[in-house]
């Protein structure tokens, strides 16, 4: 026990990153990335493409073969339009999947994406399912609507840990759903609080925290979502930039190596269409660029 608080406490602030050049930076993003990480929110959307679109399985297939040297996890928001290739083809690469249904506002739809969930787990190619994100952050659900998905489809795939993502507050506030849930999988995005890159990590620290409190303590947590756009508007004190960037990621890294703490960083390449629902800054969270080039 304090090993670990001594380790906390090394982690409160981060690296130190002082004095240190571009190309120093660029070094310890470098051997961050090599070292592995967690997890991959999966980006495969090409340039031109938007959800709704049918993904193939070749865009699929290379996007994979890219980030499989650096990463345990995949995970990936939908079940339908081609996005049901993502868990399979993982599982042809070794890469463990945390698959998601996504759910909206269209009844049929839904209904399309739990059942294909279902199939998926039974399949065997769902090591963890999500039922929805940030459905109750949009009000496209009533809490209670979610909950009827989120025990059907515990029902139905028993054997398979199951959860439903949100931001980590939405855990706090809502015990209901933190007690259907297997696993709590908590957004955590300091960047959207308005958080100055020097306290990023604190913040994101505090906000898991929270969220393993909803849970008692006894509900393994999972960050689902964390990472730091490299360019775009300032959001009221949170600057995008290139080094703000690998901070963020270096720091995430650290951080979930020193405490075991499950992330999955968002994201792996930059995709165009998320401009219409963040702004300038949602096309550019990647670590890859939108033409599959590594950033950084």
């Amino acid at each position: 026990m304090s090993v670990r608080e001594g380790k906390m406490m090394a982690l409160a602030g981060g690296a130190t990153f002082a004095d240190k050049t571009k190309e120093d930076l660029q070094d310890l993003f470098r051997k961050a990335l090599t070292n592995g990480i967690h997890g991959l929110c999966f980006s495969p959307y090409e340039e031109g493409q938007k959800p709704g679109d049918i993904l193939s399985e070749n865009q699929i297939r290379r996007r994979m073969e890219i980030i499989k040297p650096y990463t345990k996890w995949i995970r990936s928001f939908s079940c339908i339009e081609g996005n049901e290739l993502i868990p399979k083809i993982a599982k042809e690469f070794g890469i463990k999947t945390l698959v998601g249904a996504w759910l909206g506002k269209e009844t049929e739809k839904n209904e399309h994406e739990i059942e294909a969930l279902i199939k998926l787990a039974n399949e065997g190619y769902v090591d963890i399912a999500a039922v929805g994100n940030e459905v109750l952050y949009r009000k496209d659900l009533t809490e209670n609507e979610l909950l009827d998905h989120i025990y059907k489809v515990k029902k139905a795939i028993p054997k398979v840990p199951v959860g439903y993502v949100d931001a980590y507050y939405e855990f706090v506030a809502r015990p209901k759903i933190t007690e259907a849930c297997d696993v709590i999988l908590a957004n955590c995005y300091p960047f959207w609080e308005c958080c100055h890159m020097d306290y990023s990590l604190m913040y994101m620290k505090q906000m898991f925290y929270q969220a393993l409190h909803a849970g008692g303590g006894l509900k393994h947590v999972i960050i689902t979502e964390t990472g730091w756009p490299s360019q775009g508007e300032d959001y009221k004190g949170a600057l995008p930039s290139v080094d703000n960037a690998i901070k963020y990621f270096v720091n995430a890294q650290l951080w979930s190596k020193e405490e075991d703490i499950d992330i999955f960083y968002f994201t792996s390449f930059d995709e165009s269409w998320k401009v219409g629902a963040e702004g300038e800054v949602g096309a550019y969270w990647g670590i890859w660029d939108k033409n599959e080039n590594i950033k950084y």
